[in-house]
């Protein structure tokens, strides 16, 4: 007989869930699918209820989400099964039988067992038990007790426990999810923004008898009818994007990860435009619709929260006028009069302004948050024409503080892209481009706001340089102009740089700006990129590629503003981007060009002299004869002493000054001068497949190679250098150095035959973002060596793989640039070899090469 009614059950279910599907599939309608997914498992409850055979005096309740009357396709069935009294053996076997069946009919119980008396002891202990009780809900069995429960529940209510333990709980959960909304991989229900930040202000206006739906809300005076619209619908998208979450992952998946995002957006009708540099995915408008709405919740969540904060908590508060339209009340600034931003359309620039100036002040009332919402709309072409208003966004950005506040609100109340409307297409805007991990305005505004740090004291420990350039740059508000209009034409196809450079010429003139500042912002905006890309791909110790650059800048300021603003952009992308070594070559380029711009002739003569000048003065240090150097040092030619600092020549040269003769190779390790990483000298007599060699070491071994740095001595010896990192070098460096220098010493004394390269396995953004892998072969300027360059999706193994290609044409490496871009690698080889000669021979390379780094 159970096990009949156990089939019954799950055919009914089954069939229900089909034909609820089916109809979601035509009509798009969450709500009448959670609703129609909720009754069939009421229905299948109260049949098992009724032939469990459990006494009279006991309930069967719904709580949480299912107790508010919403299942999801995947979701926990949250049940409270509720007791007159401690239940006997009797009872507590067919509890037993209760909770299997339905565990057998696949539904994911989530289930507890209470008296009364026990439901409101837990609620006490635990706010989450509180909060699910909040919204309990009577499927079947005695309704005098779930009565009883109701009544004393809402006796034991203390509303102000629950707002500061609800309010702590969501600062919690917001600080998990990195306190933005604005996560690329958003989780549609828990992130800031999402269903639960709408869940936390219903439960809280319950809590306290105010209301018990968006709509009562309305009518109680605690939001607008508009207010409440808004929330219905964007609490409608995100349970429709839930649904499709679950049932494309057919189980519980809340998370918009790139590998769905897609799928999901293709389902909602979304499609991809446009094609090469101006394709945008589906995925793409999905996720901006996403961050909009989300944005919404955010700031409407705000205005909820102050509102019920002032229900719960009166004050009298006395309003302390700042001028005729402003009044400070309890440290919030506060319209003086409810139409003050639609009398005086300026006073939405001059809030941000004055809580620039007044430190004190730390955030608005909910009054005037909600006024600056609804009359955003006044920023329009005839609002950004006048000159008051030009005249106060300037004087924001030259605030001597709270900038970065000033901005972000002004982006979190859309204040911001109405100003500058270009700003306001890239809000929410995706970059699929594998290093940026924030949404194009995030990244803006983030940029600015390392900008601005440069300025502080209290953050110049961070980066000295900057912070010793920034101190002696006039007029640093010019640099965080640049940086607000840096990427503003990202997404609208073409160059973003030359797209950006007219907008940031366009404010500059409307705003009456001087042409020297004028011409700085606009170059900056223009040649934001120039910097990194001559840092990282082009060789520093070529007089001509300084000479080039430095053309380029043409004076200090120039190139200060770009060097400031380059780490500032390469910060600003990911914490995975920025790294020692790139600090380190863009400082040199920095320090290099500044020397050329004031005089100084860049030859490579007087560069050598330098650098062994330099070294020869470490050696001193170390107590080496004063000539103890030459014999070595005749083994090396120019090119090995441009490429090495002094503190390398230095270190190399006392490693190897007794030992330029050695028939066993020589492996040395340090800790790396930039404070990153270890740095790793190989000396050997050369051997085709030396470089090949060591990178499968460095493969096997799991570590990430930063630079390499190539040399052949006159007498046929190979001096290889290179960067790299791990994980656990800071942890057990000393036992790693040790590590490194026996084994490789070991690999090289006994060469085996090379293993075959493996097939890495790519991350996951890299699988769902590919990158079409290129490969490209051509002469230097002087016709001397070739430039490869390579760039892929990064994966381990991805060097080697590179040089067991080249291992196997005989080509010889004269120096590797190796750069990692987030998930992206590009890498510049300079080569030579008797095989490049034949025009054949170098298709066949490329095409081995392509071959070798797809996976």
């Amino acid at each position: 007989m159970r096990n009949q009614l156990r089939e019954q059950l799950k055919r009914q279910l089954k069939a229900d869930r089909q034909v609820v599907i089916a109809a979601f599939k035509e009509d798009g309608k969450p709500e009448k699918l959670l609703r129609s997914l909720r009754q069939s498992v009421d229905a299948v409850l109260t049949t098992a209820w009724h032939a469990a055979g459990l006494p009279a005096q006991t309930a069967l309740v719904g709580v949480g989400g299912y107790g508010r009357g919403e299942l999801f396709p995947y979701s926990d069935v949250d049940l409270l099964i509720l007791l007159q009294q401690a239940p006997d053996a009797a009872t507590t076997a067919r509890l037993e039988e209760l909770v299997q069946l339905l565990w057998d009919l696949g539904l994911e119980i989530g289930h507890s067992i209470r008296t009364v008396d026990e439901c409101l002891t837990e609620s006490a202990a635990d706010i989450t038990v509180q909060t699910s009780l909040l919204e309990a809900r009577i499927i079947c069995g005695d309704e005098q007790l779930f009565a009883e429960l109701q009544q004393r529940y809402d006796a034991a209510m203390d509303p102000r426990a629950f707002y500061h333990a609800k309010v702590l709980e969501m600062k919690q959960r917001h600080a998990k999810y990195e306190d933005t909304a604005f996560s690329l991989e958003p989780n549609c229900k828990e992130s800031p923004g999402g269903l639960r930040d709408l869940q936390v202000i219903l439960w809280l206006v319950k809590a306290a008898g105010l209301a018990s739906s968006w709509r009562t809300l309305a009518t109680s005076g605690l939001i607008t009818q508009t207010e409440a619209r808004q929330l219905m619908e964007k609490e409608r998208a995100f349970k429709d994007i839930r649904v499709r979450l679950h049932l494309h992952a057919g189980r519980r998946e809340d998370r918009l990860v790139f590998d769905v995002q897609t799928a999901i957006a293709e389902s909602l009708g979304l499609t991809a435009t446009g094609s090469g540099v101006n394709m945008r995915r589906a995925s793409e408008y999905l996720m901006q619709r996403y961050y909009w709405a989300a944005k919404t919740v955010t700031q409407l969540n705000t205005i909820l929260l102050q509102n019920i904060e002032e229900r719960l908590f009166p004050q009298d508060g006395v309003a302390a006028p700042i001028n005729a339209r402003f009044n400070d009340v309890n440290g919030l600034i506060d319209i003086a009069e409810d139409d003050t931003f639609e009398k005086t359309p300026s006073a939405m620039l001059e809030i941000f302004l004055l809580m620039t100036e007044r430190p004190a002040i730390k955030g608005m009332t909910a009054r005037t948050t909600r006024a600056l919402w609804h009359e955003r709309f006044q920023i329009d072409a005839a609002f950004r024409a006048d000159p008051l208003n030009r005249s106060l966004f300037l004087q924001i950005m030259q605030a001597p503080r709270g900038i970065i506040h000033a901005l972000r609100r002004m982006n979190d109340l859309s204040i911001l892209g109405r100003y500058l409307p270009n700003f306001r297409k890239i809000v929410g805007q995706m970059q699929h481009d594998l290093f940026h991990v924030y949404t194009v305005d995030q990244h803006i505004l983030m940029v600015v706001r390392n900008m601005r740090r440069f300025t502080m004291a209290e953050h110049a420990h961070e980066y000295p340089f900057c912070s010793q350039l920034m101190a002696n740059f006039p007029k640093p508000w010019v640099l965080f102009l640049a940086a607000l209009f840096h990427d503003i034409a990202k997404g609208r196809g073409g160059d973003h740089s030359k797209l950006g450079m007219a907008d940031a010429e366009q404010f500059c003139l409307e705003h009456g700006m001087s042409a020297e500042d004028t011409e700085l912002v606009v170059f900056l905006v223009e040649n934001h990129l120039t910097m990194s890309q001559v840092a990282q791909k082009q060789d520093l110790s070529d007089p001509d590629v300084i000479q080039a650059f430095a053309k380029v800048v043409g004076d200090e300021r120039h190139l200060t503003g770009l060097y400031l603003l380059t780490v500032a952009d390469i910060r600003g992308t990911s914490p995975k981007v920025w790294n020692a070594w790139k600090a380190k070559l863009l400082e040199d380029l920095y320090k290099i060009t500044l020397r050329v711009l004031g005089g100084e002739p860049h030859s490579a003569a007087n560069e050598l002299r330098n650098r062994q000048d330099e070294a020869l003065a470490t050696l001193r240090l170390y107590g080496l004869d004063a000539h103890a150097h030459e014999p070595f040092w005749k083994q090396l030619d120019v090119a090995y002493f441009l490429r090495h600092d002094a503190s390398d020549i230095a270190w190399q040269t006392r490693a190897l000054y007794e030992r330029f003769n050695s028939e066993s190779p020589v492996v040395k390790c340090r800790l790396a001068p930039i404070g990153e990483g270890l740095q790793i000298a190989v000396y050997i007599k050369d051997q085709p497949d030396l470089f090949a060699r060591i990178c499968s070491y460095f493969d096997r071994k799991n570590f990430s190679i930063l630079d390499a740095k190539i040399h052949t001595t006159r007498h046929g010896y190979a001096l290889d250098t290179f960067l790299v990192t791990e994980q656990n070098f800071a942890k057990n460096y000393r036992d790693i150095i040790s590590l490194i220098e026996h084994e490789l010493c070991g690999l090289l004394t006994h060469p085996e035959p090379l293993p075959a390269p493996g097939k890495g396995r790519l991350s996951r953004l890299s699988r769902t973002f590919p990158i079409q892998p290129t490969v490209d072969l051509r002469p230097d300027e002087r016709g001397q060596y070739y430039l490869l360059s390579v760039a892929a999706n990064d994966r381990t193994g991805l060097l080697y793989a590179i040089a067991n290609v080249l291992t196997r044409y005989k080509i010889n490496l004269h120096t590797a640039k190796v750069m990692t871009l987030g998930e992206r690698v590009e890498d510049v080889f300079l080569i030579d070899g008797p095989a490049l000669n034949n025009a054949r021979n170098q298709i066949q390379l490329e095409t081995d090469l392509l071959d070798a780094i797809k996976v």
